[in-house]
C-alpha cells in the first residue's frame, strides 16, 4: 500500500566558519538470490540549502584616540569598540534528503545478467546497471584579513614608560612615530647616516620601521579586522507554497539570528509552485492498478519547477528557479524493461532529485 503524507515545513540553522562539500559516497548493491533479486532504495524529497556569506568587521579604538587629531592629524579615529556584520551574498543549492515514506524495491528476474544498483550512503538511488555520475565536490572557505596583533607598548621608549599621564605618553609616542617616518624617508632617499649594507638588511630594517609605525599609529587611529564566513540554513518545504516566510533575521550588530529574535530585520523566503499537480479522480480499481504498478516497477520522481525568492531590507537579493520534488509527481519504469539478458538497460539518476538523467539501452 502506498502511503501519502503531508510534509512538514522545517528550518535548521547552523553556523560554519568553513563549509566543505564532501564527494557523495556510493554503495553498489547486487541483486542476488540472498536478497530475492531485489534492491531497496529511497527517493529523496527536496531540501533547499541557503548559504549566507557574511562579512564581520571588528573595530577597536586606540588608547590615545582623544589625541589622534591633535598630534597626528587623524580626522576620524575609531572612538569605540564595535563589531559590524554585512550580508554580502546568498546562494541556494538543492539537496535531496531521504523520504522514508517513499522507499521501494526494484526487482529483477533471477536469470538477468548480474543486475546491480548504486545507492548513496543514505539509500538514495544513483544508477541501475551503470556507474553513477556525481557532481564534483565544492569547497567554500573562510576568508580572513586579520593579522597577528602586535603589542605597541613593547616599542615604548623608557621616557614614555615613565610618563605620568596618558596625555604625556601620547605626546611622546607621536614624536616617536614622526621619527620613524623621518628615518624611513632618509633611507628611501639615501640620506640616512647608517644605510643598510645590502638588500636583505634593507628589507629587515624597513619591515621593522613599518611594523613599529603601524602599531604605534593604531594607538591613535584604532584598528579594524575583517573576516568573511558562511552560515548555512536548510529549509524543507511541504507541498504548499511559501509566501514571505520569515526564515531568519539579520542584525548589523549580531549577524544572523533566529526568526523570532526581533533584534534583527527579517529575511523572507517565498517558494511558488510553477507546475501544479492536476487533480485526478481515480476509481478504486484505477488506484489499485496504480499501486500495483508502483509496487512492481522502478519508481522515480518527476520534480516540479518552483520560483524561489529571498528578500531582505526591502530588496530582492535572490530570485531563482529551482526543482522541488514535493511539487512534482512520480512515474515508473516497468519491471520487464530490465529483462533483456544480452544488453541490460542502464539508468542514471540525479540523486538529489530521484529523477532520471539518462536511459541507455
Amino acid at each position: 500500500m502506498i502511503k501519502f503524507k503531508h510534509l512538514l515545513f522545517s528550518i535548521t540553522i547552523a553556523s560554519l566558519s568553513i563549509v566543505c562539500a564532501q564527494a557523495q559516497e556510493t554503495v553498489r548493491m547486487n541483486a542476488i538470490k540472498a536478497n530475492d533479486y531485489g534492491v531497496v532504495y529511497s527517493l529523496p524529497k527536496t531540501s533547499l540549502v541557503l548559504t549566507f556569506k557574511i562579512k564581520k568587521t571588528t573595530y577597536q579604538r586606540g588608547d590615545f584616540y582623544q589625541y589622534a587629531q591633535r598630534y597626528l592629524g587623524v580626522q576620524s579615529p575609531f572612538t569605540e569598540d564595535k563589531t559590524v556584520y554585512e550580508l554580502e551574498d546568498v546562494r541556494v543549492a538543492n539537496k535531496g534528503i531521504p523520504d522514508k515514506s517513499n522507499s521501494f524495491m526494484v526487482e529483477f528476474r533471477s536469470n538477468t545478467l548480474e543486475p546491480y544498483v548504486y545507492l548513496t550512503k543514505d539509500g538514495l538511488i544513483c544508477s541501475v546497471n551503470a556507474a553513477p555520475e556525481l557532481e564534483p565536490a565544492v569547497a567554500v572557505e573562510t576568508e580572513k584579513t586579520a593579522e597577528p596583533s602586535v603589542n605597541p607598548r613593547r616599542f615604548f621608549s623608557e621616557e614614555t614608560l615613565m610618563a605620568g599621564s596618558s596625555a604625556k605618553q601620547a605626546e611622546l609616542v607621536s614624536r616617536q612615530i614622526l621619527d620613524l617616518r623621518r628615518s624611513r624617508n632618509d633611507i628611501l632617499t639615501g640620506e640616512a647616516e647608517n644605510m643598510p649594507p645590502d638588500g636583505e638588511a634593507y628589507k629587515v630594517v624597513m619591515n621593522s620601521i613599518n611594523e613599529q609605525e603601524k602599531a604605534l599609529t593604531e594607538m591613535f587611529s584604532g584598528n579594524s579586522t575583517t573576516e568573511t564566513f558562511t552560515t548555512v540554513l536548510t529549509v524543507i518545504p511541504d507541498e504548499n507554497n511559501i509566501e514571505r516566510k520569515v526564515i531568519v533575521r539579520f542584525s548589523e550588530k549580531l549577524g544572523l539570528v533566529d526568526a523570532d529574535d526581533l533584534a534583527g530585520a527579517p529575511v523572507y523566503l517565498s517558494l511558488t509552485n510553477k507546475t501544479p499537480k492536476p487533480e485526478l479522480q481515480l476509481s478504486e480499481k484505477d488506484l489499485q492498478r496504480l499501486e500495483g504498478k508502483l509496487r512492481e516497477g522502478l519508481v522515480y520522481n518527476i520534480p516540479g519547477k518552483a520560483n524561489l525568492k529571498i528578500e531582505y531590507n526591502n530588496q530582492l537579493i535572490s530570485n531563482v528557479e529551482t526543482d522541488v520534488v514535493q511539487y512534482g509527481s512520480q512515474d515508473v519504469l516497468t519491471k520487464k524493461m530490465f529483462d533483456n539478458l544480452k544488453q541490460p538497460i542502464k539508468v542514471i539518476f540525479y540523486p538529489e532529485l530521484g529523477a532520471i538523467k539518462q536511459i541507455i539501452q
